[in-house]
């Protein structure tokens, strides 16, 4: 029986593979958080990656957003680390595993409103030559989704989905799904995920499936969402509920009651978006959201098994 990822040290975090990795997070019955940060922009510690900062509040396991597999950066690292093994590194600073949002936005998506910041690369699309990439990076986790205003929708999650587990099936955790409307606003409130999308991304061979966290997106309630998680895990799959709407910067009273819920809603994995301050949750929140899914003595105990090698 694979030990949870709740109790594994550093060391035991870099030899999981896919299966063990999933198994490791089954295990930890819905007591584990994936920070999400940006390794482009000026990281708050100066010199230390938001990555490591997460990881320093509590986070199990580390997302990088905005990462172009053609032009890697992670602000922060010390200089002279080859552009191929960043997250070989990082994995090592931090005893964590490590996810990457690649994003399969239409061909030919324009829009003109968009902020600079998440407006696509080639080295971000969520095609089969970038995840081939990844996973010879070292990447434990790729997630396919959307940020704000790059019109992805769920039949362009499902269609790149098909292809990369052709490819990266037997080594990297794939999770489908979206954190908001990503741009696309007829698919709001209930409409951004349907049991059919989630029946479509499992024949497709997603092996955890992205929600909306609870009073997130408009229209998510605990209830909806309670719904798609008892849906998810009837037919054999792990469910991530994510803040993906800036609420990571909010006070730590929203930040908790968030976390009861999606704790009452039975998800596997808590997710905690990038932009409490530019690139990363507000610390205290990533702390926080921690505590209140798993307690103060597992919390800290997150924190000390990344010094355990």
């Amino acid at each position: 029986m694979q030990k949870r990822y709740l109790d594994c040290s550093a060391s035991e975090i870099l030899r999981l593979g896919k299966k063990d990795l999933l198994e490791s997070i089954k295990g930890s019955e819905g007591r584990l958080l994936v920070s999400e940060t940006i390794g482009t922009l000026q990281p708050v510690l100066m010199t230390v990656t938001n990555a490591e900062l997460a990881a320093s509040q509590g986070a199990d396991i580390l997302l990088l957003n905005v990462f172009d597999v053609n032009n890697p950066i992670m602000q922060g690292l010390p200089e002279g680390i080859p552009t191929n093994d960043i997250i070989r590194t990082l994995k090592r600073l931090t005893g964590r595993a490590i996810g990457v949002n690649l994003e399969p936005v239409p061909a030919g998506f324009n829009n003109p409103t968009q902020d600079v910041q998440w407006k696509i690369s080639e080295g971000r699309l969520a095609t089969v030559k970038n995840a081939i990439k990844l996973k010879e990076m070292g990447v434990d986790i790729i997630v396919l989704t959307g940020n704000p205003g790059n019109g992805v929708t769920n039949q362009e999650i499902n269609q790149s989905l098909k292809e990369l587990k052709a490819v990266v099936d037997n080594d990297v955790v794939l999770i489908t799904g979206k954190m908001h409307a990503a741009g696309v606003l007829n698919a709001s409130a209930e409409q951004l995920i349907t049991e059919e999308d989630i029946r479509t991304f499992i024949s497709s061979g997603a092996d955890i499936i992205l929600l909306p966290a609870p009073g997130t997106v408009p229209g998510i309630s605990l209830e909806f969402v309670q719904k798609m998680v008892s849906y998810c895990h009837s037919q054999g799959v792990m469910t991530m509920t994510a803040i993906g709407t800036s609420q990571e910067g909010a006070d730590v009273q929203t930040i908790r009651q968030i976390a009861l819920m999606c704790k009452m809603a039975g998800t596997d994995l808590h997710h905690i978006g990038d932009s409490g301050y530019n690139g990363i949750a507000l610390p205290e929140n990533i702390l926080n959201y921690g505590i209140v899914i798993r307690g103060v003595r597992h919390t800290y105990s997150r924190i000390a098994r990344s010094i355990n090698r």
